[in-house]
């Protein structure tokens, strides 16, 4: 049985895409096709069925990234399927724990950047939509920053698990 991960941010066009294509890439470039599973969603359904935005394709694919995307709004029921669910900010952080089941789904909700080595009190992913470019550049820098550590951490656990 897979390890999964549901990435989310709001409108899941922005950063929770992002995270998931760079962390599907960290999982294949490990060898850990089959045992470990992403794919990310939304707290509101504004864009459902739409693509990821296009300066968030454009970053992903200038960086060698997939940037295939269908927009959808994460469902509580989730919560009993999913490992871990990653929130892309504090205030993604409370709604998914508020939209928890029980305690025990509540505390599969962590934010992206605390994984980050050497990341600051502030841990969220800044949300890039309302700027220019260069804040979808920011944006992945911080994903890749915090990648590493929760693979390492998803890996633990997932080889936890087989063993």
């Amino acid at each position: 049985m897979a390890f999964r991960v549901c990435f989310v941010c709001t409108g899941n066009i922005c950063r929770s895409p992002m995270a998931e294509s760079v962390f599907r890439a960290r999982v294949t470039e490990a060898g850990l096709d089959g045992v470990v599973e992403a794919d990310s969603a939304g707290t509101d359904g504004w864009h459902e069925g739409d693509g990821a935005d296009p300066r968030t394709v454009a970053v992903l694919e200038e960086n060698g990234y997939a940037a295939d995307h269908t927009a959808r709004r994460f469902d509580p029921s989730w919560f009993a399927r999913l490992d871990l669910v990653i929130a892309l900010d504090t205030g993604h952080l409370k709604t998914l724990r508020r939209l928890a089941p029980t305690p025990r789904d509540a505390d599969k909700v962590r934010l992206l950047r605390s994984y980050a080595p050497g990341a600051d009190d502030d841990l969220d992913v800044p949300d890039p939509y309302y700027g220019e470019a260069d804040g979808f550049s920011a944006c992945l820098e911080m994903v890749e920053a915090a990648s590493a550590g929760l693979l390492s951490s998803v890996r633990e656990q997932a080889e936890g698990r087989v063993a």
